[in-house]
């Protein structure tokens, strides 16, 4: 039992990996340049800066985070 468990793990792993460089393929199937990723803080919370001139992230669960300034 423990050597099937382990197996089905290493074969979940590698299927999974198919799925991470999809993205930078194109329709036919050709690899491509992937696109450059965008900051997800400042699309949904926002950043402010401080009197210091320091980047916090506005809101939500890592409010009060720094972040770098947009």
């Amino acid at each position: 039992m423990r050597k099937f468990s382990l197996a089905l793990a290493s074969f979940a792993l590698l299927a999974s990996t198919g799925a991470l460089a999809a993205p930078c393929k194109d329709a036919k199937g050709k690899f491509i340049k992937c696109p450059p990723k965008t900051a997800a803080p400042a699309a949904t919370g926002g950043v402010t800066k401080d009197a210091k001139g320091k980047c916090h992230i506005a809101s939500g669960p890592k409010k009060g985070q720094f972040t770098k300034c947009p």
